[in-house]
């Protein structure tokens, strides 16, 4: 059976290779699908990369049928050449190709619609390249939604302890350190300044043995600076407390020196024992319980009813009562929430690093402007000229006169001319 050359021409044309490439890749279709969904074998698919011919460049002969069934002559939708590839036994059928209907003619300029499912033919079904790496993607996102939830969480978890921390202590510390500075204003700064520097530094306070020493050490250090001298609004103390006893003790501690008065309050007010207080006020044991006992002794001076009591225990006790009393008629005007202090150290730390940011670049700027226009060698600056008195001025020999001139050619002429130079002989 043969056909002659019209009916092969009569084949609609194909499309570019660069389009049924872009086409085949659209599908997501492997060499296997197209091959067998064309009907032919996978070495034939793979090696037809060229058009295919027309009745306008064939000759006119007559080209023998295959028993295979009538298909486009070349097809070069893949894109990786196949070497090896064992053509099947028979052709296959329609059927063998789920989830579309058999192959049909297709208009000029444009590809077969090849169906987008798996294929399942006589060598097997196969999967394409976005179905093999769909796990290891999913994998990918699950471990990247799963690595955002355990940061979420553990920002939850950091954000709730803070805030306990901060209703916990935030009161108590208010007035201790107005214990230790008689100015409201500077208690509340020094407290709120406390807890801004634990939120910047939290995973150091959460590391910490005693979280609220952390930040009591921190409003301690910050409201007794002796920098606050240097401000107008800090330099006066506040109205002292009504009743006598209590304004008599609040001058009494105020009188102190820094150094006693924290270790007074931290000792007998807050009720640390003696090495706990040591190591908070960065001091020997035996120079922190020198300076607790003339603490002491400043304050019994100011107030006789601390005298009274015979043992050192009975005056701790007395004098933390007092202390107790005194703090706890000192209420804050208002303190700022948790959320306004962790705003404000996430500020401060912008702004620190725009700050260095911008001091690296104003330094490298000017670095490069200074190897710019710096000169590449030395050159030393002349020294202007300066009028000497008292120093003759400087010239060369004098004019020969007219008698020098005939001197000076007289001289020549008998050196010249003269008699012989006598020579001395040895005697």
């Amino acid at each position: 059976m043969t056909q002659s050359s019209p009916d092969v021409a009569a084949a609609p044309p194909l499309s570019s290779p660069k389009e049924r490439r872009r086409l085949r890749e659209a599908k997501s279709l492997s060499e296997e699908q197209v091959a067998m969904a064309v009907g032919v074998t996978r070495a034939a698919s793979s090696s037809a990369r060229t058009e295919p011919t027309t009745s306008s460049t064939r000759p006119k002969a007559a080209v023998k049928q295959t028993a295979r069934p009538a298909t486009p002559t070349t097809v070069a939708w893949l894109s990786k050449p196949v070497t090896s590839a064992k053509p099947p036994s028979r052709p296959p059928t329609p059927a063998a190709v789920t989830g579309s209907s058999a192959m049909a003619p297709t208009e000029p300029g444009t590809a077969p619609d090849l169906p987008g499912t798996h294929v399942s033919g006589a060598s097997g079904a196969s999967e394409g390249p976005d179905e093999a790496t769909a796990p290891a993607v999913e994998a990918a996102a699950a471990a990247s939604e799963s690595a955002e939830a355990a940061a979420a969480a553990a920002e939850a978890a950091a954000v709730e302890d803070f805030d306990a921390l901060y209703k916990h202590c935030a009161v108590a510390l208010f007035r201790q350190t107005f214990l230790l500075t008689g100015r409201r204003s500077r208690s509340q700064e020094s407290v709120a300044r406390a807890f801004v520097l634990a939120w910047d530094r939290w995973p150091e306070v959460v590391a910490d043995r005693d979280p609220v020493g952390w930040v009591r050490a921190a409003a301690y250090e910050y409201a007794m600076s002796p920098w606050h001298r240097l401000r107008r609004t800090h330099r006066e103390l506040d109205p002292p407390p009504a009743e006598p006893g209590a304004r008599a003790l609040l001058d009494a501690l105020l009188d102190l020196p820094p150094s006693y008065r924290r270790t007074l309050l931290l000792y007998d007010g807050v009720g640390l024992g003696l090495p706990e207080t040591a190591a908070e006020t960065e001091a020997s044991t035996p120079a922190t319980a020198s300076r607790l006992m003339n603490a002491r002794a400043a304050v019994a001076e100011r107030l006789p009813e601390l005298a009274e009591p015979s043992s050192p225990a009975e005056q701790s006790a007395l004098l933390h009562q007092q202390l107790g009393a005194l703090a706890e008629a000192q209420t804050p005007d208002s303190l700022p929430s948790p959320d306004v202090i962790r705003t404000d150290s996430e500020h401060r730390a912008q702004l620190w690093t725009k700050a260095v940011i911008s001091f690296a670049v104003l330094l490298v700027a000017a670095t490069l402007f200074t190897l710019a226009t710096a000169p590449t060698r030395y050159e030393p600056p002349e020294s202007p000229a300066q009028q000497v008195e008292g120093v003759p001025p400087r010239s060369g020999p004098q004019k020969l006169t007219p008698q020098d001139l005939d001197l000076r050619q007289q001289l020549r002429g008998e050196l010249v001319q003269g008699p012989a130079r006598l020579l001395p002989h040895p005697g």
